[in-house]
């Protein structure tokens, strides 16, 4: 059982396609819980030590991703740290790859996108301006690690 499983009850389904033939995968379909890629990210984030992970379902609010993993990183290393290790737990562990990340970690705010769950990574001060939760309050909060 995963660190977070026992934080997160409600899953929705939802289908993965690896790019074809990128870095020697070929395309193929990957099924998976959204909600258990949540959990293996947000355990990739813990033993990274992330901090202030939260995951909120945004699914009526929005068309284009079902759930935000919002976390913090103490500095532009750990940033960089956290954005490549659950991008790599999650082409290891599960078999999916991301279809896009997006920021810079000397910008303070790294996105990795799977699709159906986008992964947003911040500085602290980023984290401030940005003010996700409250843009998304509409959304319910799944999950808070502080």
């Amino acid at each position: 059982m995963l660190k977070s499983q026992v934080l997160i009850k409600q899953e929705t389904a939802i289908t993965y396609f690896s790019k074809p033939e990128v870095d020697g995968w070929p395309m193929r379909r990957q099924t998976l819980e959204a909600l258990q890629l949540a959990h293996l990210l947000v355990d990739s984030i813990l033993d990274k030590k992330g901090a202030n992970i939260v995951v909120l379902d945004v699914s009526e609010q929005t068309v284009f991703t079902d759930y935000f993993l919002l976390c913090d990183a103490d500095n532009e290393r750990q940033l960089k740290t956290l954005a490549d290790a659950i991008a790599e737990d999650a082409r290891k562990k599960a078999g999916i790859r991301h279809w896009a990340v997006e920021g810079d970690a000397a910008a303070g705010w790294v996105l990795v996108d799977f699709g159906d769950l986008v992964a947003h990574i911040f500085a602290p001060e980023q984290r401030n301006y940005y003010r996700l939760e409250e843009l998304w309050s509409k959304g319910h909060t799944v999950l808070r690690i502080q």
